[in-house]
């Protein structure tokens, strides 16, 4: 999608974000044209990418990844134990973007679901061969909300709203019930759907909240937008240089409101740049000439 150049006012407007994510101050951000995919990269489209290149992802090269407790599909001889401090995350051998809950799970099965299990130096390695590059954080963020500045989601301010004929309308794939135990499924899907699932935003953009994490171009520090409301209107930011890890943006099928109320249109989170999970891909921006801001 092509998107036209346009300021925008980035950040929490509604000021509930995490205090450790650094959402606020909310700062303004001018961009140059650009353009971005409207769907994150799918199992089909990175199999091309392997299949060109014999690739190898950093799951596949660690032997294991993370998998969602409840979408094991693995032998238990192949649970290697939960992560500290998120028992929910299993570390499961044989888990990667083929095989993304585990070796009883094939891509060819969901291949236009978004690709999973790839770290944001795989996300690069995809980018160069395909010719292409990771949006920016405020890229991504611009385009997310579709036109529509300070919503909370692409489509309003409620999460879930009523539609024409009276019943609550899903517009993303999130977390129902009691996490992380119990989901209803009341959205369709217990882990990832379809990149082209829900309707999408003004922009023509799928999926900017829930379904999986995104990597984004920029280093992950949260005192970065304080420096950017101090130095007034920021022309196509490049995030901060150095962080604690890179951003990651728009939530996913595990986010809930009880621990991660994270599928927001301003909320941000980071992993280090080797790490990979079952609910982490990614989408692609061209690689465009630098313009001159209107």
């Amino acid at each position: 999608m092509h998107l036209p150049a346009g300021e925008f006012a980035m950040g929490d407007p509604f000021d509930e974000g995490y205090g450790g994510d650094g959402e606020t101050p909310v700062h303004r951000v001018r961009l140059t044209a650009f353009s971005i995919a409207a769907a994150t990269v799918t199992n089909a489209e990175f199999a091309r990418f392997v299949s060109s290149t014999d690739f190898r992802t950093e799951s596949e090269l660690f032997g294991s990844s993370a998998v969602f407790h409840l979408a094991v599909q693995a032998p238990r001889v192949d649970i290697l134990g939960p992560a500290a401090g998120t028992p929910w995350w299993l570390n499961v051998r044989g888990a990667d973007w083929a095989h993304p809950a585990g070796q009883g799970s094939r891509w060819q099965d969901i291949p236009d679901h978004p690709v999973t299990q790839v770290s944001h130096n795989d996300a690069l390695a995809y980018c160069a061969w395909a010719g292409r590059r990771l949006p920016t954080e405020a890229q991504w963020e611009y385009a997310a909300r579709g036109g529509s500045p300070g919503s909370r989601y692409p489509w309003g301010d409620d999460l879930v709203p009523t539609g024409p004929g009276g019943q609550p309308e899903h517009h993303c794939n999130i977390w129902q019930g009691t996490f992380p135990t119990e989901n209803t499924l009341d959205d369709g899907y217990l882990t990832t759907a379809p990149v082209y699932s829900y309707s999408p935003n003004g922009f023509g953009l799928y999926q900017t909240s829930g379904n999986v994490w995104e990597w984004c171009h920029d280093w992950f520090l949260p005192k970065y937008y304080r420096t950017c409301a101090t130095a007034g209107t920021i022309a196509n930011p490049q995030g901060p240089t150095i962080g604690r890890g890179r951003v990651m943006r728009g939530g996913s099928y595990l986010c809930h409101e009880s621990y991660c109320n994270r599928y927001r249109l301003a909320a941000r989170s980071s992993n280090t740049p080797d790490s990979a999970s079952g609910n982490c891909g990614f989408r692609t921006a061209a690689v465009e000439p630098v313009q001159a801001l209107p």
